[in-house]
């Protein structure tokens, strides 16, 4: 039911049966299915999005009501250390100001227990490579939804390689133009289209 009230975008029902929920004291492991449910309620948005029938602002409303869905959820998933799984570095790549796919896939890498940094728009190689020195993650994701979004990616894949960190984290590339060739030509570990698929991906490479 939460499932489908999420891929139906209906706030009010996904905030009041997440209350409830809070309110009934469930354990780590009950509050973690409910997180899973919400993931395959954006799963279903995607889907309807992909279909034509829902819109860009549809997915944004959608990103929004995931984050506030984890917030709701917030003292019962525990933010216990242990539950976090690994450490995303996040922006959209130079010369691109998109970043409703990135926030998307922010949200449910969150709820998924990634700890990520999201550098924002428009990001030039440096940032990038400053706050993977800084912070040391596991992945970074690359996101980008126009067409000289590719070549912004192969800079700064190559950023981090000239700075000597190409071979400590995985690099996901996400948008619109990302193909297996352009993964290819940018030199990244995987690519995606879909916030969801970018998840269990990141979610692979750190178990």
């Amino acid at each position: 039911e939460l499932t489908r009230a999420v891929g139906e975008l209906d706030e009010e029902k996904v905030t009041e049966m997440l209350t409830e929920f809070v309110n009934s004291k469930p354990t780590e492991e009950e509050a973690q299915k409910v997180v899973n449910a919400c993931q395959q309620g954006m799963g279903t948005v995607g889907d309807l999005f992909e279909k034509g029938e829902y819109f860009v602002g549809d997915l944004i409303f959608a990103g929004e009501l995931l984050t506030e869905a984890i917030n709701i959820l917030k003292p019962v998933i525990g933010g216990k250390s242990e539950s976090k799984v690994g450490t995303i570095v996040l922006g959209t790549v130079h010369g691109d100001l998109h970043d409703i796919g990135k926030n998307i896939f922010r949200s449910m890498a969150e709820a998924a227990g990634f700890v990520v940094y999201d550098l924002g728009i428009d990001q030039p190689v440096e940032n990038f490579v400053e706050k993977v020195k800084e912070v040391k993650p596991e992945i970074v994701g690359l996101s980008g939804v126009l067409t000289l979004a590719i070549e912004s990616m192969k800079d700064t894949i190559d950023g981090l390689k000239q700075a000597g960190l190409r071979d400590k984290v995985k690099v996901i590339i996400g948008g619109n133009p990302v193909t297996k060739e352009a993964c290819e030509y940018v030199g990244a570990d995987a690519f995606t289209t879909n916030a969801a698929e970018g998840v269990k991906i990141c979610q692979g490479w750190v178990k």
